[in-house]
C-alpha cells in the first residue's frame, strides 16, 4: 500500500483526534526518517522530545533487546531488580529522596497532583476538599478530564465537563499575580519551565527564582513539568536549572523513555512522599522491568554523552541563524537549547501551511498555537544534519516572499511579482 491507501486506512479506522501531516514514516534512524515510499526526511519534532536521542539509537536499542531477553512485566505485586536501580539513580539525578514510577506523562502529572493535595492536607493542614493549585495560561499537561480542567487550550476543554475544581490560573511569567493568588488554601504552583505546547514561551529571568522563593515563603509546593523540557532539552539536565532553581517536585516522562517505551516519574523528598500508602496509588504496568532496563541506559547516556551540552552549543547556533535569517515571514524566534519557536507573519498563512511547505522539502516539524512552528531535533544531531535543516527553513521561510492570500486579495498583480 502507497502513501495515500495507508492514511485513508489511518482515516477510515482511527478516531480523529490528531491532524497529522501527509506522510506515512515507515522507518527512522538518528535523525532522520523514511516513509513508505523510500523518501527521506530530517525529523525536527523529535516526537515532542520523546526521541531527544534520536530514532533507535543503538545504545538505548541494545538495552531494549537485552531486558526484552530477561524480563518485562511483574506487576507492582514484586519487586524488580532493575526497578530498585533505576529508582536510585532517578532519585540521585533529581536530587530527591523518593520517586515514583508510572507510564504517561499526563499519569505523571496526576500523580503530582493527588501528592501535592493529600500533603495538603495530612501536612499543611488545609481543611479537606479545599485545596488549591496555581497553574498558568497557555499550560499544557496532559489530557485527562482532570488536567483539561485547567488547561490552557479551549479545544481540549470543550465538551468535556463538568470540571475538576482546585486550580487557579494566573499569566504565566508573571509574578505579582501569583503572589496574589496565593492563599492558606494553596497547596502548590505547577509550572513548565518553558511553555511547550503553549507556543515554546521562555518565562522572563527570574520568574521560577521567584517561584521558589514564593513556594519557600508561604509552604507551597513547587511542582516542574519537565515532560518536554527535561533530560537535555534545553541545554542543561533539567530546564529549571537555567536559574538554579530545585523545585520540591519533578515530573519526567517522555525521552525517559528512549524513544522505545512510555514511562514516568514524580521525584520529591519523604515529607511529600509519604502521603503515598499502598492501594493509595498505583499502574500494573507503572515502573515495568522493560521500561526500567531502558530508561537506566537513558540516564546512562545523559552522564557519559551529555547531549545536553550539543543541545546547549547547537541550540544558540540554530537561534542565531534562524534570527539573522533575511525573512518576511519570521515574526519572532524564541528558544533555550535544541527548543525552539518560529512565529511566522499570520499575513502569510498559518504555521501548518510552512509545516507542509517543509515537508515538502524533507523536513519534519509542526505547529502549535496557530501561528508557531516548533523546532526540536534529537539532542544527537551533528552541526552538518543541523545545518541542512536550517538551509531548508531559509528556502521555505525566507527572502522570497511567500504567496498571501490576504495580499492577493487587495493587490493581485503585486502579490504574484512578489511569490515568483
Amino acid at each position: 500500500m502507497d502513501s495515500k491507501d495507508l492514511i485513508n486506512l489511518t482515516e477510515h479506522y482511527s478516531a480523529n483526534n490528531y491532524a497529522p501531516l501527509d506522510v506515512v514514516i515507515s522507518s527512522g534512524n538518528g535523525v532522520w526518517v523514511e516513509d513508505v515510499e523510500g523518501r527521506r526526511y530530517l525529523d525536527f519534532l523529535s516526537s515532542y522530545s520523546a526521541l531527544n536521542f534520536g530514532h533507535r539509537n543503538p545504545r538505548i536499542t541494545r538495552a531494549a533487546h537485552r531486558q526484552l531477553d530477561t524480563l518485562t512485566l511483574t506487576s507492582r505485586a514484586f519487586y524488580s531488580d532493575v526497578g530498585a536501580h533505576l529508582c536510585k539513580e532517578l532519585s540521585e539525578l533529581c536530587k530527591k529522596d523518593k520517586v515514583l514510577l508510572m507510564n504517561s506523562g499526563a499519569e505523571a502529572v496526576e500523580t503530582a497532583i493527588k501528592a501535592a493535595r493529600k500533603w495538603g492536607y495530612e501536612v499543611k493542614g488545609v481543611p479537606e476538599g479545599k485545596a488549591e493549585i496555581i497553574v498558568f495560561d497557555g499550560n499544557f499537561h496532559g489530557r485527562t478530564t482532570t488536567i483539561i480542567s485547567f488547561s490552557g487550550s479551549p479545544l481540549s476543554k470543550k465538551g468535556f465537563g463538568p470540571f475538576t475544581p482546585g486550580f487557579v490560573t494566573v499569566p504565566f511569567g508573571d509574578a505579582a499575580a501569583v503572589e496574589a493568588a496565593i492563599t492558606p488554601n494553596t497547596v502548590a504552583i505547577s509550572v513548565e519551565p518553558i511553555l511547550g505546547e503553549g507556543g515554546v514561551i521562555i518565562p522572563p529571568d527570574g520568574f521560577l527564582k521567584a517561584l521558589r522563593e514564593m513556594c519557600t515563603k508561604h509552604n507551597v509546593l513547587m511542582i516542574a513539568d519537565e515532560i518536554q523540557t527535561g533530560l537535555g532539552r534545553t541545554g542543561k539536565v533539567f530546564a529549571c536549572e537555567h536559574e538554579g532553581v530545585d523545585p520540591d517536585m519533578y515530573i519526567l516522562a517522555k525521552s525517559l523513555g528512549g524513544g522505545i517505551v512510555p514511562i514516568s516519574m514524580v521525584a520529591a523528598n519523604t515529607p511529600i512522599m509519604k502521603v503515598f500508602e499502598p492501594g493509595t496509588h498505583g499502574s500494573t504496568f507503572g515502573g515495568n522491568p522493560f521500561a526500567c532496563g531502558i530508561a537506566r541506559e537513558v540516564l546512562a547516556l545523559i552522564r557519559e554523552e551529555r547531549p545536553q551540552d550539543n543541545s546547549a552549543e547547537l541550540g544558540a547556533y540554530a537561534l542565531e541563524r534562524l534570527r539573522s535569517m533575511k525573512s518576511k515571514v519570521i515574526k519572532e524566534v524564541r528558544g533555550r537549547g535544541l527548543m525552539i519557536g518560529i512565529d511566522v507573519d499570520p499575513a502569510a498563512g498559518t504555521a501548518k501551511d510552512f509545516c507542509k511547505k517543509l515537508l515538502h522539502e524533507g523536513l519534519l516539524c509542526k505547529d502549535t498555537r496557530v501561528q508557531t512552528i516548533r523546532v526540536a531535533p534529537p539532542l544527537t544531531i551533528t552541526k552538518a544534519e543541523l545545518d541542512k535543516g536550517l538551509d531548508l527553513f531559509e528556502k521555505v521561510l525566507g527572502t522570497k516572499e511567500s504567496f498571501s492570500i490576504s495580499a492577493f486579495l487587495k493587490n493581485p498583480l503585486k502579490a504574484l511579482t512578489k511569490a515568483l
